[in-house]
């Protein structure tokens, strides 16, 4: 679990992925040459802090958000959210700012208002983050920020077999989105992928079960092409891989950006289920992890 433990330690909120792009970078580096098949990588201005790996001749992308939610310093001690954090008062959070490393504890003002508070003021724009602390026992993991380094950490072990396929690891997914709509457009025009699976995470609800295995969507706020997601489903009842459907009406994914698109893309979500979402404590159960890893 060490690589899982070194991504949810990175502060990277919507906006400020590079720190994990350059923690992929150098990871890809380090690790590739031991990979079934060394990918060509595709970054630079033009892909802002996105990341594109490309291996073999690639027939399906795989999408993965580098971001988080987390906490913007606004005036004197007010807070402002980036994406839908849960805010309870006394969360511990961290931070850096031109005065150095930060730690402070979040307070609650009535029903809208958070502020942090700290021994010192932090500088206007400053963004804050749950403070980690990784927890493990025999059926669980527990940390912030599983959504949705645990679907990072799942295409890396992914790229270890692969042989043909896109990696794309997108930005802003918990604030709006914005970089899936330039990355299906590349993958498109460049490599002629119109088919795509969503390396993300989902809740725990009365449908999806922790421990049963990971889920495929059927449908959130956006509804997939139902004939590719039936022969998804189909790949997924011959493998024998423990999975469970799900059925939202709300929520949504990097995929709801590439159904907005402008390309005739298909996709589909598969990812585990978590437990207190957006929280310092999301958990999701080792089961759905593993059947996660099986089913890509």
């Amino acid at each position: 679990m060490q690589l899982l433990i070194d991504l949810c330690a990175i502060q990277a909120t919507s906006g400020d992925e590079e720190p994990v792009k350059r923690f992929l970078l150098e990871y890809i580096q380090k690790n590739s040459g031991n990979w079934k098949t060394r990918p060509v990588i595709h970054e630079g201005n033009e892909f802002q802090d996105c990341l594109v790996l490309a291996f073999g001749k690639p027939r399906t992308a795989v999408f993965a958000h580098m971001d988080s939610i987390g906490f913007t310093v606004r005036y004197s001690d007010e807070l402002v959210k980036i994406g839908s954090p849960v805010c309870e008062d006394g969360y511990q959070l961290t931070g850096n700012d031109s005065a150095g490393r930060i730690d402070c504890i979040l307070r609650v003002k009535g029903r809208d208002g958070i502020s942090y508070e700290s021994s010192r003021l932090i500088d206007p724009g400053t963004t804050l983050t749950f403070t980690p602390l990784f927890q493990e026992n025999e059926t669980h993991v527990q940390c912030c920020y599983l959504d949705n380094r645990l679907g990072i950490y799942n295409t890396l072990k992914l790229a270890e077999t692969l042989t043909d396929g896109l990696i794309i690891f997108s930005c802003g997914e918990e604030h709006g989105g914005g970089s899936v709509g330039f990355l299906t457009d590349f993958m498109v025009r460049y490599y002629g992928v119109r088919q795509a699976l969503i390396s993300d995470i989902t809740w725990v609800t009365q449908g999806v079960k922790a421990g049963k295995g990971a889920a495929i969507s059927l449908r959130d706020s956006g509804i997939p092409r139902r004939s590719f997601v039936r022969k998804i489903v189909g790949l997924a009842e011959r493998s024998g891989i423990p999975f469970q459907l799900e059925v939202e009406g709300s929520g949504g994914s990097d995929g709801s950006e590439i159904q907005h698109s402008a390309f005739a893309v298909d996709w589909c979500f598969i990812g585990a289920a978590e437990e207190n979402v957006h929280s310092p404590s999301e958990t999701v159960h080792k089961a759905d992890i593993e059947s996660m890893l099986r089913l890509y």
